[in-house]
């Protein structure tokens, strides 16, 4: 295990009526930005219970972020926290959401141009403001981390960034603020975190055995509890361990003294912007393509994750290597969700991806191994 120092400060309010724990949370009379997406907390009770906190602030509404939240729009609402004087965000919503006010909450003070958030290197900004976030679709972990993916639909990119100051002051997981939530995102709510996990978990094998169980854990739970949520399951228990088991997906904790690999994330973000298919679509055709690709240097792990997560005993290593990669995807097909871009009618230019993939990023993998050569031939498979 490598040596590590961990930080988490973010307040999780977790339960149902939580989020009547707000008011507490924010100080009296200060200029809030409530922020959210198409409106669908209007339907299901969200706004009204989150403005029902906020009577003792001066509440700026900005709706209308986006699924993989666009430069040009969030743009719109650094504008606004600027003429009135904005001190507190409170992101409501899903991961785009509350990337998009970490983001916000940076670009706001950045003197700058606020793109260099995203193109150099972490922590170019310095200063934040303070945000709290409403969680109702349980996926990407932003709740409680200080990362962010951001578009910018004019340039065809979709980057990644992380900044200590946009750890959110408190997050509140209400599992019934998603009984409404339709089918498409209850599935990339169960690939996103999944893939999160594996790309701390599937790595280098280092002995690390508290991590290690903490993420076969999360992995057994988004499996049991998988197919029951996108088949609309209602009962409390089976919602809340969804909407825990992802915030811990990507909380850091699972992910400390460990080797990560991001690389179906940046595969599957460089999709995104070329295609238009959902984060989480993207991750389940990008990832087993990468761990069959390096099957060897994740040999050790990938018993592990035959063994401990699929229960899968009584064969060789290569055998059980072969046959959890093909349980995920068909794991992943029960929940309706497709793992070639042959199956949505996608095909890409090869060569024009991988050109792009690599202009912000460089080798990728947790060994670095995956150069333009090796993504021809995972993006090969991937088709």
């Amino acid at each position: 295990m490598h040596n590590f120092t961990y930080y988490n400060p973010v307040k999780i309010l977790f339960g149902a009526g939580s989020i009547s724990k707000i008011k507490n949370q924010i100080p009296a009379n200060s200029n809030v930005l409530f922020a959210y997406g198409g409106g669908s907390i209007k339907q299901n009770g969200v706004y009204e219970q989150a403005m029902a906190q906020l009577t003792e602030c001066n509440v700026i509404e900005f709706a209308g972020i986006e699924a993989n939240p666009d430069y040009d729009t969030l743009m719109k609402a650094v504008a606004i926290c600027k003429e009135k004087k904005v001190d507190f965000i409170l992101a409501v919503g899903g991961g785009s959401i509350i990337d998009g006010c970490k983001f916000i909450a940076l670009a706001t003070h950045y003197e700058g141009d606020p793109w260099e958030i995203l193109t150099k290197p972490d922590h170019v900004a310095t200063k934040a403001i303070p945000l709290g976030t409403i969680l109702t679709l349980p996926a990407t972990g932003s709740e409680m981390n200080c990362g962010a993916v951001i578009s910018r639909r004019s340039l065809g990119t979709k980057l990644a960034f992380g900044n200590p100051l946009v750890y959110p002051v408190f997050s509140v997981l209400d599992p019934l603020t998603t009984l409404t939530l339709p089918t498409r995102q209850l599935q990339n709510g169960i690939v996103d975190p999944f893939i999160h996990v594996t790309e701390q978990y599937l790595t280098t094998d280092l002995n690390s055995e508290i991590q290690d169980g903490y993420a076969e854990t999360v992995l057994r739970t988004l499996i049991k509890v998988g197919k029951d949520i996108v088949d609309g399951a209602t009962d409390y228990d089976t919602r809340a361990n969804w909407m825990w088991a992802a915030t811990n997906a990507l909380n850091g904790i699972l992910g400390i003294g460990v080797d990560h690999d991001w690389a179906a994330h940046m595969i599957g973000h460089e999709l995104t912007a070329e295609t238009g298919l959902d984060h989480g679509q993207t991750l389940a055709i990008a990832a087993p393509q990468v761990w069959r690709y390096q099957r060897d240097a994740k040999h050790e792990k990938l018993v592990k994750f035959a063994r401990n997560v699929w229960g899968l005993n009584n064969l060789d290593k290569n055998d059980l290597i072969d046959k959890a990669i093909s349980l995920t995807e068909e794991f992943f097909h029960s929940l309706g969700v497709k793992t070639k871009l042959s199956d949505y009618g996608i095909s890409v230019n090869k060569e024009l991806f991988i050109a792009n993939l690599f202009k912000y990023n460089p080798p990728l993998g947790e060994n670095k191994a995956i150069d333009s050569e090796a993504m021809l031939e995972i993006l090969y498979n991937m088709h």
